[in-house]
């Protein structure tokens, strides 16, 4: 199993909720095929972590490069469920991010219609005319020199949405190098008195700053709510933490 590939948050005979790592696929996909697959992995864990389970079933997916909490049925009463609640919008997702510059107003919602693959680059883009609807609740968390914590509430669950939002917002998420210009975070660009190494410095953190914090719903077997958090990924705390003290 990959190293540090997924932890567990919650598990039940129903459900199952991890914390992912950046860069694994969260199911098979046809422009990334040698990637790590998370799915694959929690799957060989499975034997341990309920072995009485039908088989692992997906009910929603997070980008590659995003890290963060993942939801999982593990039954078909349980993903049949889960699966509706997703269509009918009762389940609520919230994301933590970085961006570069600052927006002026703490609350702004971005309402584009959007349309995937919609580039030679296969990048979904906002089309007025032939996208579906696309409604992003953004939420401005802290503001330091360069850069703003952003919380995220996506409405719909378009592919890479809150991403495309902020790009065409002019608010690129962080080292995003599809749809920003990719460039990692390196303290000795964003600290005045800087003292270490420029040839041996590692980036504070070189992939999507994008992090799913939160899943809220209802459990599908006892109709109770549920709501289960993902701590920051270590890059993405330790950015976070470096601006603070800026």
């Amino acid at each position: 199993m990959k190293k540090n590939a997924f932890t567990v948050i919650h598990i039940d005979e129903d459900i199952l909720a991890v914390n992912k790592a950046a860069g694994l696929l969260v199911a098979a996909d046809r422009w990334d095929t040698e990637a790590a697959r998370l799915d694959l992995l929690i799957e060989q864990a499975l034997p341990q972590l309920a072995p009485h389970c039908e088989k692992l079933y997906a009910v929603h997916r997070i980008d590659k490069d995003t890290s963060g909490v993942l939801l999982y049925a593990l039954n078909a009463d349980a993903h049949r469920a889960l699966n509706t609640a997703f269509q009918e919008r009762q389940i609520k997702k919230t994301y933590r991010l970085l961006i570069h510059g600052a927006v002026s107003e703490q609350h702004f919602t971005v309402d584009q219609p959007l349309r995937a693959d919609g580039d030679a680059l296969h990048r979904t883009v906002v089309d007025k005319r032939r996208g579906k609807e696309a409604v992003t609740h953004f939420t401005v968390l802290e503001t330091f020199r360069r850069f703003s914590l952003l919380e995220a509430q996506p409405v719909t669950g378009r592919t890479h949405q809150i991403r495309v939002h902020l790009a065409a917002s002019g608010y690129p998420i962080v080292c995003d190098s599809l749809y920003g210009s990719g460039k990692p975070v390196l303290l000795s660009e964003i600290k005045q008195r800087w003292h270490g190494d420029i040839y041996t410095e590692q980036p504070l953190i070189q992939r999507l700053a994008l992090h799913a914090y939160q899943v809220e719903g209802t459990h599908p077997r006892f109709g109770t709510p549920f709501s289960f958090t993902a701590p920051y990924a270590k890059d993405f705390k330790s950015t976070v933490h470096q601006l603070q003290k800026l």
